[in-house]
Order: C-alpha cells, then sequence, then structure tokens
C-alpha cells in the first residue's frame, strides 16, 4: 500500500456534518437578534447625533433647526440613517428617530 497523505472521503464527511451543524446553530441565533442588532445601532446613531447638537449649541449658543443644518456647518458628514434605513430626524431640539 501507497503511504498517501491528505483525506479520506470519511474524513470529510464527518467535517462536512460538523461544520453543518454548527452552522444550523448559528444561523437561527443570528436571524433572532437581527432586530436587536438593528435598534442598537438606530440608538446609538441617535447619541451620536445628539452630541453633534450639543457641540452646535455650545459653539453657537443657539439649537439648529434641522439636520440639514447640521451638515452644512460641517457638525455631520452627511444626513445620518439607521441600519433599518429610518432617518434621524430634528423636532424641536429633540432627536428622533424616523420622526417618532
Amino acid at each position: 500500500m501507497k503511504n498517501e497523505k491528505g483525506f479520506t472521503l470519511i474524513e470529510m464527511m464527518i467535517v462536512l456534518f460538523i461544520i453543518t451543524i454548527l452552522l444550523m446553530i448559528t444561523i437561527p441565533n443570528v436571524a433572532k437578534n437581527n432586530a436587536n442588532i438593528s435598534n442598537k445601532g438606530c440608538e446609538g446613531m441617535k447619541r451620536m447625533v445628539e452630541s453633534q447638537v450639543q457641540a452646535y449649541y455650545v459653539d453657537r449658543n443657539q439649537m439648529p433647526n434641522s439636520i440639514s443644518q447640521l451638515v452644512q456647518e460641517g457638525y455631520l458628514d452627511e444626513a445620518p440613517k439607521c441600519p433599518d434605513g429610518k432617518e434621524v430626524v430634528l423636532v424641536d431640539g429633540e432627536v428622533e428617530i424616523g420622526g417618532q
């Protein structure tokens, strides 16, 4: 018999079976937490915009009228959006998600 190096068919099938089991465990957990991840992203974006509103207020001693004013003045690079597509808006000096 030759002494060949490599995997046998049975070894490869066992490895593929283990990978399949791990994927079957992982994918449902990621799908369940997708909404939670999106909400955390929205909250983070909201807090970042709130800090820029406060920076604007400290610099100018007045609240900005809109998000576009923050963009024009250089406090934000662009109008922020949440990972789920909702826009971050400024209503009466308060930062809100999608005009809620």
